[in-house]
């Protein structure tokens, strides 16, 4: 079994809360989200997560089965609470989950059984109000999601105002930055401002081992800061629920028609592809192309966040995690050497 921990690296309250050694989340990129590429995250120091929120809840311990053979490491899954989720928190705790990370809700219902099994609850955020409440009612660490995320995106603050507004209101929580961070300047960046750990989605869409759409990698890596759209366009499965995405055709040919409401949009109902089970992939679906897609990709939802400027190349994610841990490192110390005072 793979162990690409790095070592030393950036100790913190949330590295100790969860025991891993890199301060890096990767966030639960939909589909995308593998055992595959959870396991190589959280071997690599970091906390892989996988996204349950759509899997049916019988085929929810087959995919932890998976992922725990080929890691012994820690991981979480996430799950979205716009839907019923009490079966998949009940068939993960079954399988033996104890870090489970909520998305676009209030997860109190499920704190009890989560916390009877020795289990850790995380939230995502968009203010410092929401983050107290959430503390109020037990929540063990809280995600601070600026409006810079890519895929959907809960609030509407910057991650730059909002992490040390969140880290003030909970303190002595702990608090994971997300939203604009792709690199070592951002984890220390985000350190800096209070939090004790990064949360990472555009970044790892390209990682090696996640079966993102070639097409897709391409676009991402062609794009720069100001080529995402923050719309509520790509709502076919999931309505009224804003996101990031790359500015694509789609999104091009719906502004230039004046930005219409569903059901009038331009290709309406459009079929740009199919998956390899043969469903039809519909123009504005929620949901990011991958490798067995086929058809016009870029027409499709392109998650991304505006940190897809930073990102420029495919690696394995035990790079990915080790060259932003060195970075920071770099970063945290070029900045001690610059400050401490000069001897008289």
């Amino acid at each position: 079994m793979a162990d690409n921990r790095v070592l030393p690296v950036l100790p913190t309250s949330f590295t100790r809360l969860v025991n891993i050694d890199a301060p890096i989340v990767q966030a639960p990129i939909g589909r995308l989200a593998t055992p595959r590429i959870a396991a190589a995250v959280s071997n690599a120091g970091a906390l892989g997560m996988l996204a349950l929120s759509w899997t049916d809840p019988q085929d929810v311990p087959p995919a932890i089965h998976e992922l725990r053979l080929v890691t012994n490491r820690p991981f979480g899954i996430n799950l979205i609470l716009e839907w019923p989720q009490h079966d998949r928190v009940q068939a993960c705790l079954d399988a033996g989950v104890r870090i489970f990370s909520f998305f676009w809700g209030d997860p109190s219902p499920h704190l009890e059984a989560i916390h009877s099994a020795g289990g850790l609850v995380l939230v995502t955020v968009g203010s410092a109000a929401e983050a107290r409440r959430m503390v109020d009612v037990g929540v063990d660490a809280i995600v601070a999601q600026g409006w810079e995320a890519g895929g959907h995106v809960w609030g509407e603050v910057a991650t730059m105002p909002l992490v040390p507004a969140v880290v003030d209101a909970v303190a002595p929580v702990p608090v994971v930055a997300a939203g604009g961070i792709a690199d070592g300047r951002g984890l220390a960046a985000a350190l800096a401002l209070g939090a004790s750990a990064v949360w990472m989605g555009t970044r790892f869409v390209l990682a090696a081992e996640t079966e993102a759409h070639p097409r897709y990698r391409e676009l991402l890596l062609a794009a720069s800061e100001s080529d995402t759209a923050y719309t509520r366009l790509f709502d076919g499965g999931w309505p009224d629920a804003p996101h990031r995405t790359l500015r694509n055709s789609t999104v091009g040919v719906w502004e230039r028609a004046g930005r219409p409401p569903t059901g009038t949009r331009p290709g309406e109902g459009d079929v740009l592809g199919t998956n390899s089970a043969g469903a039809a992939i519909v123009r504005y679906t929620s949901s990011s192309p991958r490798a067995d897609v086929t058809g016009d990709v870029e027409a499709m939802s392109l998650f991304a966040g505006e940190s897809v400027g930073l990102t420029r190349n495919v690696q394995p994610a035990a790079e990915i995690v080790a060259s932003i841990v060195a970075d920071a490192r770099q970063v945290i110390d070029r900045l001690y050497r610059t400050a401490a005072p000069r001897p008289s």
